[in-house]
């Protein structure tokens, strides 16, 4: 139809998703450093690759964080470049009251990039961008409402994204997958049913058994096995920090914060009281 040859036509080139798989990677990797964003983006916008459109991108997105602070907001305006469900990954990261935050959103977008650089198929997007919002217990309403106006989708697949997201919650994730797959309509059909009484088909054979097996289980079982047979990209899990880990150097820390607070009390009680030169400082060159 036409109106699917024009949702085709707004996919990226390949080099354009290598690109910002890098970015995605290489802004989480150095942001443990501490370093502002904005100065980590300037930076990335030099080792990009020139000829794509990602350095122009790049710059819109540093003159819209430096007026308002916000990234998704400009992700938001350039519809044409970025999808909608990576604007509304990073808003998520930036909500005060989010449940994820900007390093998990970073390893998310850095595999999706690389996903849709491999030409990956509905099916596998839609599974892979569904155990996000599980996976992180995220906005089913407004994440699948952003995975509609994706250009992988074509206008059949936003037509049961906005519906379906009114029944998650309410429905199975299985029940759904499975009612709308070639698995399910061959039985319908060989119970001597009309073709009529189908449902749309979306997904094939392999996916409506896998979900008929997987009915009234924990959705991250039914992902697993759908990551399993189909391969799509696993959903990057964060290692959560073992607070152990920390409880030596705070220790350190502390007991050095008390052996300088007792020196302290010690000099008080002499009689020539706190030498207050240890904390003069020489002045600087020039000053």
């Amino acid at each position: 139809s036409p109106d699917g040859q024009e949702i085709s036509m707004t996919r990226l080139p390949r080099e354009e998703y290598v690109e910002q798989a890098y970015l995605f990677g290489a802004l989480g990797n150095r942001l443990e450093t501490n370093e502002p964003i904005q100065v980590l983006l300037e930076h990335l916008t030099q080792e990009l690759l020139a000829t794509t459109k990602l350095p122009m991108a790049i710059d819109y997105l540093l003159a819209e964080l430096k007026h308002s602070g916000s990234i998704s907001e400009a992700m938001t305006r350039m519809k044409h470049y970025f999808a909608p469900f990576q604007a509304f990954l990073f808003a998520q990261a930036e909500d005060e009251r989010g449940r994820i935050d900007i390093f998990t959103v970073l390893k998310i977008l850095e595999h999706e990039a690389k996903f849709r650089g491999e030409d990956p198929s509905a099916i596998g997007l839609f599974f892979f961008q569904l155990e996000v919002l599980c996976r992180n217990r995220l906005s089913y309403d407004l994440g699948m409402q952003a995975m509609a106006g994706d250009p992988f989708y074509d206008p059949q697949w936003h037509q049961w994204l906005m519906a379906a997201r009114q029944k998650l919650g309410i429905v199975d994730i299985a029940d759904l997958i499975y009612v709308h797959s070639r698995h399910y309509a061959n039985r319908v059909e060989s119970d001597d049913g009309s073709a009529d009484e189908v449902p749309v088909v979306l997904f094939g054979e392999k996916e409506g058994r896998i979900a008929l097996a997987n009915r009234r289980k924990d959705p991250l079982y039914l992902f697993s096995a759908l990551q399993r047979h189909l391969s799509y990209p696993s959903v990057p899990k964060i290692e959560r920090r073992d607070p152990q880990q920390d409880l030596l150097p705070r220790l350190t820390k502390t007991v050095e914060r008390l052996e300088a607070r007792l020196k302290l009390l010690e000099d008080e009680q002499r009689e020539k009281g706190i030498d207050l030169s240890q904390f003069y400082q020489p002045p600087e060159p020039g000053a």
